[in-house]
């Protein structure tokens, strides 16, 4: 029997080695959920560091909604909440990147990077900080069929990084998204088209 058990480990130690060592094997860590002591949240308005009036608003909105969709937590004023979604919105840049043959521009990249971080409040203390998480949208001059004005490709952002704000706090706190602080380019946080621009991802 002792000798039976004893093969058994040896299989699964055997089994185990090989699977880590498989290129194929994709490492997963078990996602890392808030504290049982958080129970309803706050969304405290983004400051907006850019030069851009009115994008907090919108994305604060859109944050608010996100989580009453989901509907895991309460939103609720930051008096009555354990915890805080809070951060800032930091880079707008606005990229063409097409032309036509007179040199208008026809296609444009929209980036826009937010610094978004959780407060614990009974503990007073940071549960997660994500400094560069990004939003790009690449869209079409609206004179083309299917084109987009820059408003329309703010909304698009602004949807999909409040569902990843949302992620992020529900699904697990050890995740990571951000994009690499180190890679953030210098230039200007308005709307005006810049030179191309190169933004890397990496896991902090």
């Amino acid at each position: 029997m002792k000798l039976k058990i004893a093969l058994l480990v040896a299989a699964i130690a055997a089994f185990m080695t090989a699977c880590a060592n498989s290129p194929d094997m994709i490492y997963r860590p078990y996602p890392q959920i808030l504290p049982q002591h958080v129970h309803k949240l706050a969304v405290r308005p983004f400051v907006n560091k850019t030069q851009q009036f009115g994008l907090e608003d919108k994305f604060n909105l859109q944050v608010v909604q996100q989580f009453q969709l989901d509907g895991t937590y309460p939103v609720v004023s930051e008096n009555e909440a354990d915890g805080v979604v809070t951060g800032e919105i930091w880079r707008y840049i606005l990229t063409p990147i097409q032309y036509d043959a007179a040199q208008v521009p026809t296609a444009y990249k929209l980036l826009i990077l937010f610094h978004v971080r959780f407060l614990d409040k009974k503990t007073n203390s940071i549960l997660w900080d994500e400094p560069a998480m990004q939003g790009v949208q690449i869209y079409s001059d609206p004179s083309l069929p299917g084109g987009s004005t820059e408003l329309q490709a703010q909304q698009s952002i602004w949807e999909r990084v409040s569902q990843d704000v949302v992620m992020r706090t529900v699904s697990g706190f050890g995740a990571a998204s951000s994009a690499s602080s180190r890679s953030i380019p210098g230039g200007p946080q308005s709307s005006t088209p810049t030179a191309a621009v190169q933004i890397s991802t990496a896991a902090y």
